[in-house]
């Protein structure tokens, strides 16, 4: 369980600079900002027979400081150099935070200079990996998918990052990212402090999993379960249209289910969905291959969606090895998958016809679809009102819909991950009418 003083914030020192959003005043010389401070909280654990549970009193209980503008600044704007860096896989949205911070620092604080650093954390230690961001070179990247900066995955050392930082002459970080990365920035970060340098580190969820902890939702998930489905409707068509059709779709999510289930539920096609939360067996009678023999046997067509970390358990080789961010690399269970569909029904001496489809990398290059901008624009925005107080070591998040500031070191300790006992897969299991488990 969190502690109360998990939740702390870190602050580079006592904000002293008049913010430049005081200018924006109503007629009777007040400011038209609704500014925060620390003492604005958001509880993490908002059940109140929970909390009683626990006996809290009030104010001892853990919670989030809340996320918006303060009044006064600990950088002097015109004088303070932003850099930003995106890391890891492609999600919908991440040219859509570049430009919101771009255009946040330039119009709320009149910041004079942000640096993108290209490629990833390789680009805090490599020269020549570093290109200007005006408002006017960004103003349109949100209509693309990708980044305009180029990603990477590495293991850049906290010194040498740490050095870049100093010779490009930056004050605050963005960096943007999943959770490896975000582990990177908190090594970043505590070579930062050792120096006793005043960089501030802040961190934009990166995760079209959705398995950031204390996060109600990250951006891109939506646009990657939307897209999801148009390929789910396609294979579904596919099996309706031949002698016991099968279509088997591979999905994101290495941990965590979310993309799979959401488009399963938005298809309302699918028979089957299989993710890393609930483990299952392919043989015996109660298993999965069982099951679909009996689907097909009495509506001549099945829909199987599979998230892409579900059934690790099934394979060899699994976590032998690690990706540069330190990520145990997966083996595919979609080419498993089929294989084995394949066999079993050889073996049953009864005749399907299989199509596989894995949209994964199609659908993580889009831009971003409507909900997704708008909250990349607010995850952006609460980041450039952080860095400019001062704060460090957070990333920006919503919690019960609030924006909050969330210490990077609580957001990595554990996964959001779906609950098999929750209201998100007992509609799955509602929608598809598959059995609970197959064991």
């Amino acid at each position: 369980m969190i502690k109360k003083r998990d939740c702390e914030v870190h602050c580079l020192g006592t904000a002293e600079i008049d913010s430049p959003l005081l200018r924006v005043l109503d007629e009777k010389g007040e400011s038209g900002i609704r500014f925060r401070d620390g003492s604005e909280r958001i509880l993490l654990d908002d059940r109140i027979d929970h909390l009683a549970e626990e006996g809290f009193r009030p104010g001892e209980a853990p919670s989030f400081e809340l996320a918006g503008p303060r009044r006064k600044l600990y950088f002097n704007p015109p004088q303070t150099t932003i850099g930003i860096v995106t890391c890891g896989g492609l999600c919908p949205g991440l040219n859509n935070v570049i430009r919101d911070i771009v255009m946040a620092a330039s119009h709320h604080y009149g910041v004079k200079r942000v640096v993108g650093f290209q490629y990833g954390y390789r680009g805090l230690v490599t020269d020549g990996l570093q290109v200007n961001l005006r408002p006017e070179d960004v103003s349109e990247i949100h209509e693309r998918g990708g980044t305009i900066l180029g990603s990477s995955r590495g293991n850049q050392t906290p010194e040498d990052m740490a050095d870049g930082l100093v010779r490009h002459g930056i004050d605050i970080l963005f960096v943007i990212g999943g959770d490896g990365t975000m582990r990177g920035a908190l090594a970043l970060a505590a070579e930062i402090r050792n120096r006793k340098l005043k960089i501030s580190i802040i961190g934009v969820p990166k995760t079209i999993d959705n398995d950031f902890k204390w996060m109600d939702q990250s951006f891109g998930l939506l646009t990657a379960s939307s897209k999801g489905v148009d390929a789910l409707n396609g294979a579904h068509r596919e099996a309706q249209g031949t002698p016991n059709g099968i279509g088997v779709v591979k999905l994101m999510g290495r941990h965590s289910g979310f993309i799979s289930c959401m488009a399963a539920l938005a298809s309302n096609h699918a028979n089957f969905v299989l993710i890393p939360e609930v483990p299952f067996k392919l043989d015996g009678p109660r298993g999965f291959l069982e099951a679909l023999r009996l689907r097909i046997e009495q509506k001549k067509h099945a829909l199987i969606v599979v998230a892409e970390g579900a059934g690790q358990d099934l394979l060899e080789n699994v976590g032998s090895e690690c990706d540069a961010s330190g990520n145990l690399k997966l083996v595919d269970i979609g080419p498993y998958l089929c294989d084995r569909i394949t066999e079993f029904f050889k073996e049953q001496n009864l005749e399907v016809n299989l199509k596989y489809i894995d949209p994964s990398y199609m659908i993580r290059s889009v831009k971003a679809m409507p909900f997704d901008s708008v909250l990349c624009t607010n995850l952006s925005l609460s980041a450039v009102h952080a860095a400019m107080a001062g704060k460090t070591e957070i990333v920006v998040g919503t919690w019960h819909r609030s924006h909050v500031h969330i210490p990077i070191s609580a957001a990595i300790s554990n996964r959001n991950v779906v609950d098999p006992y929750g209201p998100l897969w007992l509609n799955v299991l509602g929608t598809t009418g598959q059995a609970p488990v197959f064991a």
